[in-house]
């Protein structure tokens, strides 16, 4: 494989899998808030965060790791100025104490947090801004979760977009250009696994650990143990449990991190604990589940590229897509059957919805993973639906640009009217 397609894969994979803790926009906010709180230069007495609709959708019911339950943009803000570590990036608040969760609470009970709607176009978007006497700071993010768009202080800008671009953002340096299904696949089949080894140890470790975390504790509905002791026992049973557990701890607040893709944990959930089940039941060699989860990596970010990091379009299908073509991968297939895969699952489900971060995501989890291994036991058949019904086009190249021009620009509208009735009291 050429070099320069070589390079920039192996950035992509270390742009996009990185470690958060929780919901990676709550995460967001905190992050923005307490490097906003560093340029202040001290403790705030007033914030305002201003946030895109799908920011506002993706914050609004899901619990905060580290602050006892807490939930909402006001307390994700205050939590981060009050408490965060800059430093950590996406792992912010894993050293809040108890005497920062007071101060964050009370803050955000004395009403000194507010919330805005910032009406942008750009999916991603939010500005914090904080006051303290004579001083004020702002931080504004913009497509990707730790892409500081522009700080300002005191009303002087301290740093241009030009500036951020070569220094904090995450998942926008490499070029995405050559990502396809084929160059993936030759990707996965070639690169040297010492230079890729150590990102998926650690996704191994991380999103395996709260996988069990998540069969054992008590978060949201317990679905994963709810399909481990009422679904027939199989692999496709514990691929779903184990991917919804993590899901579920992971949004319930717990505060293990995750190794993320396309700025999700649930994508990064998805895209690897189903692939790591399948391969330890089958017993199969950890050669080739590294070559597997690079595949089903990139494929996920490869289909999210189309779609943006936010829209109305529930991300867990695209996971779960590229976790059942790792497994056709995986179980021997050629690349027909792997794109068979890729087909027979957009099929079936390119229209799941997101209305924002919250416990069920799991069932989403769960349903997209049961219509992407149906796609792949149909692959490994030789069955496939047939090219240009639907919306099925004659490359899985062509289908996933088509679905993800549905999830960008086709639910558009859709997107506005689901934080319309979300915001509705």
């Amino acid at each position: 494989m050429d070099k320069y397609i070589t390079d920039n894969f192996i950035k992509i994979l270390e742009e996009e899998l990185i470690p958060a803790m929780g919901c990676t926009e709550p995460i967001a906010l905190a992050y923005a808030s307490a490097r906003c709180r560093e340029i202040l230069g001290c403790m705030p007495e007033t914030i305002k965060a201003y946030c895109s609709g799908n920011m506002i959708k993706n914050v609004r019911c899901v619990s905060i790791p580290n602050s006892q339950g807490m939930v909402g943009i006001e307390a994700a803000c205050a939590l981060g100025a009050l408490a965060g570590d800059a430093s950590k990036c996406m792992e912010v608040l894993e050293a809040v104490d108890d005497e920062g969760r007071s101060a964050a609470e009370q803050f955000v009970n004395d009403k000194n947090c507010h919330v805005e709607f910032l009406d942008s176009e750009i999916p991603l978007h939010f500005i914090i801004e904080m006051k303290a006497g004579e001083e004020s700071a702002s931080v504004e993010v913009r497509h990707s979760h730790t892409n500081i768009y522009s700080i300002r202080k005191n009303g002087e800008v301290l740093k241009t977009a030009s500036e951020t671009l070569k220094n904090d953002a995450q998942g926008i340096f490499a070029d995405r250009s050559q990502l396809s299904v084929e160059n993936i696949k030759q990707f996965a089949d070639e690169v040297e696994l010492s230079k890729v080894r150590h990102l998926f140890d650690r996704q191994i470790q991380y999103n395996m650990d709260i996988a069990y975390e998540g069969m054992s504790g008590n978060y949201g509905l317990g679905l994963g143990r709810v399909i481990r002791e009422t679904y027939a026992e199989s692999v496709v049973t514990r691929m779903k449990a184990y991917a919804c557990a993590a899901s579920e701890a992971r949004m319930g607040g717990c505060d293990m991190p995750v190794i993320i893709n396309s700025g999700s944990g649930n994508q990064g959930i998805a895209s690897s604990v189903p692939v790591i089940v399948y391969a330890r039941e089958n017993n199969i060699q950890s050669e080739r589940l590294y070559r597997a989860l690079v595949f089903s990596s990139l494929l996920t970010t490869f289909q999210k590229e189309f779609i943006g990091k936010l829209s109305a379009f529930c991300g867990a299908v695209s996971a779960s897509c590229a976790s059942a073509a790792a497994i056709t991968y995986l179980a021997g297939g050629t690349i027909k059957q792997i794109k068979d895969t890729i087909d027979n699952t957009l099929a079936n489900i390119p229209g799941i919805i997101c209305d924002g971060a919250k416990i069920s995501c799991a069932a989403k989890i769960a349903s997209s993973l049961d219509a992407a291994m149906m796609g792949h036991y149909l692959a490994m058949k030789g069955k496939a639906y047939e090219a240009y019904t639907g919306i099925l086009k004659e490359e899985a190249g062509e289908t996933i640009s088509c679905v993800g021009y549905i999830g960008k620009v086709g639910m558009h509208q859709t997107d506005k009217e689901i934080i319309k009735m979300m915001l509705e009291e």
